[in-house]
């Protein structure tokens, strides 16, 4: 494992709050090598990838390198004297999934009500830090997780609509949504290209 920091790239690394411990810790990592001896051996250790998690460079639950990660190794690698520049959230990413996420479980579809007595959209911080820290995560886009969201809530009203039965009660809050990734039952639908609910609902989800 070779990194070659010059005085540039260090003074850069500092300012945005990094450190060479940082993109050590990086290199193993995109190199594939086996790191749970280390974190399990030295709780230091354990904190400091937890330090890693929490500035977005590597996946909460796997040791896999986030996009954010990628560039940084990138920056370092780089000859030229480009300044790092941070990769900035999507704000209006976030706030159209806010949007399309139901605020409440009642609601009115094809001209029929349906009652509920539950507020759906709850800690709008808390679920727009974990939204950022799954888009950074590179696996799914921000189109991808509000596609999802619409193709759920949609398949949601349209079971209600033929069964009688309010099925958005049983959709768990925003917040509980995006951190057990439940979007992922749809995912696999969404990349394929299906836009629309089908006639022959498969239950998923419901």
């Amino acid at each position: 494992m070779k990194i070659n920091v010059t005085p540039f790239h260090f003074r850069e690394l500092v300012l945005k709050g990094y450190s060479y411990d940082h993109v050590i810790l990086l290199k193993m990592m995109d190199e594939q090598l086996d790191l749970s001896t280390l974190f399990t051996e030295s709780a230091k250790l354990t904190v400091f990838k937890q330090s890693l998690i929490r500035k977005g460079l590597i996946c909460e639950h796997e040791d896999k390198l986030t996009t954010l990660g990628q560039e940084l190794l990138v920056f370092v690698d780089s000859k030229e004297e480009k300044k790092l520049v941070k990769k900035k959230v999507d704000v209006e990413g976030f706030d159209a999934w806010w949007l399309a996420f139901p605020p409440l479980d009642t609601f009115e579809y094809k001209g029929r009500k349906f009652q509920g007595c539950r507020t759906l959209r709850q800690n709008k911080e808390g679920c727009r830090l974990t939204f950022n820290k799954i888009v950074l995560e590179g696996k799914e886009t921000v189109d991808e997780l509000i596609a999802t969201l619409k193709y759920d809530v949609e398949n949601k009203k349209e079971q209600s609509f033929k069964t009688g039965i309010n099925k958005l009660t049983y959709m768990q809050n925003s917040l509980t949504y995006l951190n057990q990734r439940t979007y992922s039952a749809y995912l696999g639908l969404i990349k394929s290209g299906v836009k629309n609910i089908t006639t022959n609902y498969d239950g998923v989800n419901i």
